[in-house]
């Protein structure tokens, strides 16, 4: 663990501020997912509509990830994070006033916007602060947030649900904005942006569409449409499928086990980001994602099956969370070694948050299905999006310990 000792105190709390980002960007995103069975009572949706309402979430979330990284190439990465993290906040707690369902589609879409834009300006941030050697690491560090996001969103939204209804549980959602008034003070722009604006470098968008860039541009894309396919297909819906009846195909739960038999699944989730970034970079991106993305392949059928066996989904679990949120760590490092820095933001925002915009339709189909065959049979077939990305990665370049341009 030398190389701690090489990370200067600038680059931590780079590092700190894009992780505690992602972090609350995680807890507001999953608030919906807890809420959701009570959302769905109130206003009597089914669940193709309910998942419906996250794919909302999810297309806003991909214009505001491209929107954002094009703010994060001209204003800078620090000052792009602030303003992403302030709509999402701000508009998570405008949730709970929601009166109707249009009231609940609009309040969720602006609320996606901000959501989309933390990653592309906090995934950069990172990206461009860190060393070369280590930025796999970082980037791993920096996901790991999602899941403990996601933990806290479980272990709040239980008792606030309970006591309180999910009108609550959303207006707490506005307490991250809190963490800008410390990013604001504390964090840098890193070197090699303010050098690109000094050289009046930034480029036109246009260029990643061009050769040699386009060839990256469209396999990432596709990379990431095939595994938020994935993502939001399963995760949106496994509190639903805990807390489901057995004859629904669920596994018949009540609210506080599902929330128990969440925590150790993100906690698996957890130390898969921190471990993949680790592995990466000491054995490449490409090969350490075959085996996160395929152990995830093997598992969520066998998960999606054993709704009556809750013993065996307590097991499976964590494993679940490492092998099903580990590969993410990929995305920050790779698409930044791929892409020159007067573009980087833009073009991570848009492969990225392109794939967003098509996994939109994962809630709703996974939904649909559900309503026919079971919601436990719906989640088995999302595997074969994790088989799509395995040879999708094939197709780009190994980038290990690569200098930025």
């Amino acid at each position: 663990m030398r190389w701690l000792k090489t990370i200067t105190r600038e680059q931590w709390k780079v590092l700190a501020a894009a992780q505690l980002g992602w972090m609350l960007d995680a807890m507001d995103v999953m608030l919906y997912a807890f809420a959701l069975t009570a959302i769905r009572e109130e206003f009597a949706l089914s669940s193709a509509q309910s998942g419906a309402v996250q794919s909302i979430t999810l297309l806003a979330s991909a214009f505001g990830g491209v929107l954002f990284g094009i703010l994060a190439d001209r204003i800078g990465r620090a000052r792009a994070l602030i303003y992403s993290i302030l709509t999402y906040s701000i508009f998570t707690g405008m949730t709970a006033t929601a009166g109707s369902v249009a009231a609940l589609l609009f309040w969720r879409a602006l609320v996606g916007i901000g959501l989309g834009g933390e990653w592309s300006a906090g995934s950069v941030l990172v990206a461009e602060s860190w060393p070369a050697e280590h930025r796999g690491k970082a980037i791993g560090f920096m996901q790991s947030g999602w899941a403990i996001g996601y933990m806290i969103a479980a272990l709040i939204s239980a008792p606030v649900l309970t006591h309180f209804g999910w009108r609550w549980l959303f207006a707490a959602g506005v307490l991250p904005a809190l963490l800008t008034l410390w990013i604001r003070r504390n964090v840098p722009e890193p070197e090699i942006w303010r050098r690109t604006r000094r050289e009046a470098r930034t480029e036109s968008l246009g260029v990643i569409f061009r050769p040699p860039l386009l060839r990256n541009t469209v396999v990432a894309t596709l990379l990431a449409t095939s595994l938020l396919i994935a993502y939001w297909g399963l995760f949106t819906w496994v509190p639903t499928y805990l807390s489901s009846p057995i004859e629904r195909g669920g596994a018949g739960l009540t609210l506080f086990q599902s929330a128990a038999w969440i925590l150790p699944m993100q906690t698996g989730a957890f130390l898969g980001y921190i471990l993949f970034g680790i592995l990466a970079d000491r054995f490449g991106r490409r090969p350490v994602f075959l085996v996160f993305v395929l152990g995830a392949a093997l598992l969520v059928p066998l998960y999606g099956t054993m709704g009556e066996n809750e013993s065996l989904l307590l097991a499976l679990g964590p494993f679940l969370g490492f092998f099903g949120h580990g590969y993410f760590s990929v995305f920050g490092a790779m698409l930044a070694e791929l892409f020159p820095s007067g573009v980087r933001g833009a073009a991570q925002g848009l492969c990225y948050n392109c794939g967003r915009a098509v996994s939109a339709f994962a809630p709703m189909g996974v939904g649909a299905l559900a309503d026919r065959s079971g919601i436990g049979t719906a989640l088995a077939a999302v595997s074969v999006f994790y088989v799509v990305g395995a040879g999708l990665i094939l197709l780009l370049p190994e980038t290990r310990g690569g200098k930025l341009q």
